[in-house]
């Protein structure tokens, strides 16, 4: 069967920008053409529109969420199921998602030892189809044949929230505390730049505010459980419990009911709660990970629900 062909014809203003031209002509007549019998014509293009287009657009994201109403740090499974539940059922929320690495979605694109299936307990399932995510029922818990089948859709909604925001390899360096020990805000740079500070000279990050922070950056690892040893760091926690041997009956409910603002400012939800309350480490189970989203998102709305905030500050309780 020949492939189909369409044709179009536009008359379209070439400059991006009106104040600084890129093209002499004020208008460019141009034809595309979807032929995949060796015919295909995209539209013209320059590349500095193309410059122009990406930088535009992150730039004035950058200097809108500059303050945030929610920061979610880390873009996992619980970053994610918290993001969603947030965007869907407060859409007057500027939430903003921080991610250090360049993809999202952290553990949820592979199950155990890099096998490809995703098990999730029940009722942690009442998400899954929510989501439209298809899997096969076993009795206590359900199968998606791929875990990311799960980590791709629920990306995809959140990302298409129009109140959400997230800026990939992007790291967490700090975070910002303000007298009386109120988490204000976090304090950000590149990953690259993060991840070289031992190798140039002084390269300072910059500052996103917000009256809740949600940190679901994992267990220990190179950037896990940032959020948790920072405390610990300053001095506003003692100690981590560390995370201990794995058993999944009781790690999932400790997980998920333990998931709370467990610092003025600063909600902890996922696996780096197993290092902050000495958890169990639970394995390649996710029902845990998407219900201690919601939860994290339920209990950043409760801070909402009982604070003043001004501007992105937190004034004091509500009368």
């Amino acid at each position: 069967m020949t492939p189909p062909i369409a044709t179009s014809t536009y008359l379209a203003d070439s400059p991006v920008f009106t104040k600084k031209p890129l093209a002499t002509d004020s208008q460019v007549q141009y034809e595309t053409k979807e032929d995949y019998n060796g015919e295909y014509k995209f539209a013209p293009i320059k590349e500095a529109q193309v410059s122009r287009a990406m930088t535009k657009r992150y730039f004035e994201d950058m200097y809108d969420r500059a303050v945030s109403d929610v920061v979610i740090v880390g873009a996992g499974s619980a970053g994610l199921s918290c993001a969603y539940h947030l965007a869907k059922n407060a859409p007057h929320l500027k939430i903003t998602i921080l991610e250090a690495g360049v993809a999202p979605g952290g553990g949820a694109w592979l199950g155990g030892q890099l096998m490809t299936a995703m098990v999730v307990r029940k009722p942690a399932d009442r998400f899954l189809a929510e989501l439209n995510v298809p899997f096969e029922d076993e009795g206590a818990y359900v199968v998606v044949r791929h875990a990311a089948m799960f980590t791709s859709t629920v990306l995809s909604k959140v990302l298409a929230f129009p109140n959400v925001r997230m800026f990939n390899a992007t790291a967490v360096e700090d975070l910002v505390v303000k007298p009386g020990g109120r988490v204000a805000g976090v304090v950000t740079n590149y990953t690259l730049v993060a991840l070289n500070h031992h190798t140039q000279s002084c390269m300072d990050p910059q500052v996103i505010t917000a009256p809740v922070i949600v940190s679901a950056t994992g267990h220990d690892g190179p950037m896990g459980a940032f959020c948790a040893k920072r405390l610990v760091s300053t001095g506003l926690v003692k100690e981590l419990g560390d995370m201990r041997c794995l058993d999944m009956n009781r790690s999932e409910p400790a997980i998920v009911n333990g998931t709370r603002e467990v610092h003025p400012g600063l909600i902890m939800t996922g696996m780096e709660l197993s290092e902050h309350d000495g958890a169990n480490r639970m394995g390649p189970t996710f029902g845990a990970m998407m219900a201690s989203g919601i939860k994290a998102a339920h209990e950043a709305l409760k801070i909402f629900d009982n604070y003043e905030i001004v501007d992105g500050e937190v004034i004091g309780p509500k009368n």
